[in-house]
This record gives C-alpha cells, structure tokens and sequence, in this order.
C-alpha cells in the first residue's frame, strides 16, 4: 500500500494511490476502534464480576442477618412467657405466611402473561392475507 511520507505532497499522488491511502487509513481506523471497543469492554466486565461478588456477598450477609433477627424474633416471644418450641414454631409460621403469600402473587403475576397475543394475531393475520392473495378467491400459497 503506499502511505504518505512526511517530505511528499498528496496532490503529487494518482487517484489511486489516494483510494489506496484512504482505505488503508479507514481500515487503521476501524482497527483501532475494534480494540478500544475490546479494552472497554474487558474493564467493564471486571467492573461488573465485582459488582456480581459484592452483591453476592451482601445478599449472603442479609441471609444471615434474616436468621439472626428470626432467632431473635423467638426469643422475644420466650420472654413473653411462651415455651420455646411455640416461639419458634409462630416465627416458622409467619415465613410459611409469608412465603405463600409472595407464591400466590407471584402466580397471579405470571398468569397475567399473555404470551405475545397481539403479535400472534398479526402474524395469523398475515398468513391468512398471504394465503388467499388480498382479496382473490384462489389461495396465493397452500400450506
């Protein structure tokens, strides 16, 4: 490929060594942009495993700080004079509580899920047009 030396003039240069010149620069130009595309994206992804770690741990401390306050939960309930198999077992019988009442929300949530009606209907509708050519009798395609 020729390149343009510091001592030459371009305008000295044929048409096709300017073509040439140019499309050597455009791909120097998108090979660099390729691997500045690739170092951000590698310092990104660093940034987000740690941003991941850091969640899962925090997600972890919370587990436990959830065990602890239900342990804590229990003994309240000891001091208040109830024997402590039944304060363990009303602080196990509000999570089951509440452990249901997220799965029935969570089952109305997912029931509302229509599964792409509107783009069924158009596709169905697409089809039928397809098949029967606008408003022709003869069918355009047969299945």
């Amino acid at each position: 490929m020729s390149e343009a030396l510091p001592d030459e003039r371009i305008e000295d240069k044929s048409l096709g060594e300017l073509v040439a010149l140019a499309s050597s620069n455009v791909s120097d130009l998108v090979r660099a942009e390729i691997d500045l595309a690739k170092l951000e994206l590698k310092a990104d992804a660093k940034k987000a495993a740690w941003g991941g770690v850091m969640f899962s741990i925090a997600g972890l401390i919370a587990g436990l700080i959830v065990i602890l306050l239900s342990i804590a939960a229990a003994y309240g309930l000891v001091a208040l004079g109830i024997w402590h198999w039944a304060a363990f077992l009303i602080v196990a019988g509000a999570y089951l509580l509440l452990a249901a009442l997220l799965l029935l929300i969570g089952y109305f949530r997912i029931k509302k899920i229509d599964g792409a009606s509107r783009t069924r209907k158009t596709l169905k509708d697409d089809l039928t047009m397809l098949r029967k050519r606008g408003d022709a009798d003869t069918p355009a395609l047969t299945d």
